[in-house]
């Protein structure tokens, strides 16, 4: 509950930030040694956000499905694909994280690629893995470049926490005469449970970051990506819809970050209540 208050009270305080600004902002924005450092607070550049909702309840079109439908059936289909690119890249996440962990030479030869392979453009590399688009269809490309977001933060994440127990927990594993991987699933796993769950939280954010972007950059028709570049060309006469598509896809991260914590809840609760039992 208390949560639940501090994510309402934030939504208040963006509301009364973004309708503040409308207020007493300046309709051609704000302009510091002739660069704009504040956007423009016109309804064309910065509708009110009932009004916003209120576009979210009209026709698409004349005679057409509410924006919302429309907007919700966009985010599911992206979902879908964010589904597949988050599994995939925490998969290989964790495989890397326990390799570099487990060979010293390992984490020292590869972690650095790891690291500089978040430096790659997505744009640029979206049109790259679509040129790879012989025998799989459009929706996997996305997925690819979903994952390719989401392996960076579990890889990193799970290495630390695979490497968090201390030396004399692992004295006392060797002591027990326990091999690495019997060392692994009772001391380092459970140990890295706390650094492995933010850790796929943003990999989850990531993986619809990943999502959108390779929608937009491949064409790929159906998910909320392609709708937002659908709805930005309709700015001009109507900016409330293009705000429709963007506040589902934020709504879309919010959700995936939701599914994760889902999970986390019972192993934590586990993991602490083994916690107290060895105490």
């Amino acid at each position: 509950m208390k949560k639940l208050l501090y994510v309402l009270l934030g939504l208040a305080v963006v509301a009364a930030l973004w309708e503040g600004y409308k207020l007493v902002g300046n309709p051609e924005g704000t302009v510091l040694f002739g660069v704009r450092v504040l956007p423009r607070a016109d309804d064309l550049s910065m509708p009110h956000l009932w009004t916003v909702v209120e576009r979210l309840g009209r026709p698409e079109l004349t005679g057409g499905r509410p924006v919302w439908i429309v907007v919700v059936q966009a985010c599911l289909f992206t979902l879908g694909i964010t589904a597949a690119g988050f599994v995939i890249g925490a998969f290989v996440g964790l495989l890397l994280a326990v390799a570099m962990q487990r060979f010293r030479i390992v984490e020292r030869g590869l972690l650095p690629y790891v690291i500089l392979s978040q430096t790659v453009p997505l744009v640029a590399l979206a049109p790259l893995v679509a040129g790879w688009n012989v025998l799989w269809p459009d929706w996997m490309t996305v997925s690819l470049i979903a994952a390719y977001l989401a392996f960076f933060p579990v890889a990193v994440g799970m290495l630390r926490g695979l490497q968090s127990p201390a030396s004399a927990g692992v004295e006392l594993m060797r002591s027990y005469a326990a091999g690495w991987w019997r060392t692994l699933v009772k001391l380092r796993f459970p140990a890295s449970l706390p650094y492995l769950f933010p850790a796929l939280r943003l990999a989850g954010a990531a993986a619809v970051v990943g999502a959108v972007v390779g929608e937009i950059s491949t064409g790929t028709r159906g998910g909320i990506g392609r709708l937002i570049i659908e709805y930005s060309r309709e700015a001009t006469s109507d900016p409330a819809k293009v705000y429709t598509a963007m506040l589902g896809a934020a709504l879309l991260g919010l959700v995936v970050a939701g599914l994760v914590s889902l999970l986390e809840f019972p192993l934590m609760r586990h993991r602490r209540h083994v916690e107290v039992v060895t105490l």
